[in-house]
């Protein structure tokens, strides 16, 4: 790297918190004002994965704004391979990608059980027999409500992964790559766990309307709302680690 190269990296480090806190603001600023579906239920799905996906572009801005102009980086060998998977904070990615594969789990039950409401509109409510009588339960997490979440997940991912290839591949100091990565893993995070709190909230409450089940209610119960209480806290832990990367990676230094 020359002289002048290596005095204009702090410069542009400087950017990177700012431009990470202006996705988000971003995120919130756009949910406010904007519907994204008539039904406010659906409405509030689609709201977590737009905000999500602002606070993604926002870990991306601040990635492209920390990059050294080109011309300015003079390239050496190095001897070890710089591997992705040095860089992320493991145990919290590991939590991630379980909580992700919880999210697609209930959003597979739920479209599979899913039926069609009292107005007739198609998987979004939950059609139940008890000795009491039929209910039909809703709003109920089926077709209609997944794919907000869904296409936020899918899209986040592939964004993350390619963050990451980024943020390995190009010449920086490893303290500085790992913040990057911890950043990226947070807005992953958020666009994880926020999702599976609402689906896991909304299950829950239909099954505390449920008049019957006994047993099998109560494990319900007690399933969703453990995975809302831990999903819940994760995406603050998760927005958290995406606004203040350095602090984290300090404590663990």
């Amino acid at each position: 790297m020359t002289v002048e190269a290596e005095q204009d990296v702090p410069r542009r480090a400087v950017l990177e918190n700012p431009a990470r806190w202006a996705g988000a603001l971003i995120g919130i600023a756009v949910n406010i004002p904007v519907t994204f579906h008539p039904d406010s239920d659906v409405d509030l799905l689609y709201a977590f994965p737009v905000f999500g996906l602002c606070v993604m572009t926002g870990v991306l801005a601040s990635d492209a704004v920390a990059a050294p102009a080109h011309g300015r980086m003079r390239r050496t060998a190095s001897v070890t391979p710089r591997r992705i998977r040095d860089c992320l904070p493991r145990s919290l990615t590991a939590s991630i990608a379980a909580q992700a594969v919880v999210l697609l789990l209930l959003l597979a039950f739920a479209a599979a059980t899913a039926t069609a409401d009292a107005d007739g509109r198609p998987g979004r409510a939950l059609a139940v027999q008890c000795p009491a009588g039929d209910q039909l339960l809703s709003p109920w997490p089926g077709p209609s409500y997944a794919w907000p979440g869904l296409g936020g997940l899918v899209l986040g991912t592939a964004v993350c992964a390619l963050l990451l290839r980024r943020v390995t591949a190009r010449p920086a100091a490893d303290g500085q790559r790992r913040i990057r990565a911890r950043a990226a893993i947070g807005a992953w995070g958020v666009l994880v766990c926020a999702p599976l709190f609402a689906v896991s909230l909304t299950m829950g409450v239909v099954a505390l309307s449920l008049s019957c089940a006994g047993a099998l209610k109560a494990v319900a119960l007690w399933v969703l709302g453990t995975t809302a209480f831990v999903s819940a806290l994760t995406a603050c832990h998760c927005l958290c680690v995406l606004l203040l990367p350095q602090v984290y990676t300090r404590a663990r230094s």
